[in-house]
């Protein structure tokens, strides 16, 4: 099976007769071509043009995140699956208002369902968050009544404010208290893990995309403009609640990052890279995680849902099946 490879370490990255090689003063490692489904660079990394023909061929995706683990960029190999019918059908979803607006609606509903189903989670276990739940699904019930995209990204800023400020209770730790979402960059500990998570999903979900007809750069709730991305920000709203701030309460919870796992740089507070490596890893463990899908009667892993949301996009788009956002049942 294929699998994902981060690199912290600074070095070149060459292709050596069909192989990827990486090499530093540390030493040489080879790392197969063909168990390799894409690269996450988060140290200084050498490529020339060679190298990336040679990714191109073998359709593996190289992502790109800068000193303070931001996510800069992704070198995204000529589309391998795109189809122009595809496109043609996004296009039409996005320039008819009603037909962006439902399924813009239902990234935020099914957003906002998986939150709450966090919430519940927490609840069950003793947590004083009933009131904050309450607060999301009276925000969720508008989220038909929007007259247009933006009041549908104001509802669901307000719904994810109410969401991240049930996390002092739910980590119960001082030092990683929430305050309020800031980023660019980010101003406490919390919003620094908040944001590196949403960045390394984003690519997770461009990753995903790439194995799919539909072209990442036709979103529907956010505005497809200059942007180079925005499919994958949309499908990512879904699975943040399930996937990044799980890691978030796991790393945190278990004193796997501490307050020490955190310098100050010029753009604000940086991750270091030991914690980086240790929320990775996590992240991968989590993505791995497979539980019985309902519908499909069989496991499944969370990458693999992933995948098949946009496949059930897809079928909405050519009008096979109606689109519903997932919501996990646990």
């Amino acid at each position: 099976m294929k699998k994902a490879i981060y690199i912290f370490s600074s070095g070149e990255l060459k292709r050596k007769d069909n192989t990827i090689y990486f090499e530093n003063e540390e030493g040489q490692k080879f790392i197969p071509v063909e168990n390799t489904s894409e690269i996450y660079i988060f140290g200084e990394v050498d490529v020339n043009k060679r190298f990336l023909e040679f990714l191109a061929q073998a359709e593996i995706i190289m992502h790109f995140f800068n000193h303070y683990g931001y996510y800069v960029g992704t070198f995204y190999p000529r589309e391998h699956l795109n189809s122009g019918y595809m496109i043609l059908k996004q296009v039409e979803h996005y320039l008819d208002f009603e037909k962006r607006f439902n399924i813009a609606s239902e990234f935020v509903s099914g957003a906002s369902k998986n939150m709450r189903q966090v919430l519940k989670y927490y609840i069950n276990r003793g947590k004083d968050l009933g009131a904050v739940e309450e607060n999301i699904k009276a925000l969720e019930e508008r989220v038909g009544n929007c007259k247009d995209i933006d009041e549908l990204m104001a509802i669901e800023g307000n719904i994810r404010e109410h969401y991240y400020k049930a996390f002092d209770l739910i980590l119960g730790k001082a030092d990683f208290a929430f305050e309020q979402r800031t980023k660019r960059p980010p101003k406490n500990y919390l919003n620094t893990l908040i944001s590196f998570g949403n960045s390394l999903l984003y690519t997770i979900v461009l990753s995903e995309i790439y194995k799919t007809h539909l072209d990442p750069r036709i979103g529907f709730l956010h505005t497809t403009n200059f942007r180079r991305f925005t499919l994958n920000l949309d499908i990512a709203e879904i699975f943040k609640p399930i996937i990044v701030d799980r890691v978030i309460f796991t790393v945190v919870g278990k004193n796997m990052i501490t307050k020490d796992d955190f310098e100050k740089g010029m753009e604000g507070l940086i991750l270091k890279e030991k914690a980086q490596k240790v929320f990775v890893e996590e992240m991968e463990n989590k993505l791995k995680t497979t539980f019985n899908h309902r519908h499909l009667g069989r496991n499944v892993s969370y990458r693999r849902l992933i995948r098949l949301e946009l496949y059930k996009l897809e079928k909405h788009l050519i009008g096979e099946e109606e689109y519903k956002a997932f919501v996990m049942y646990w």
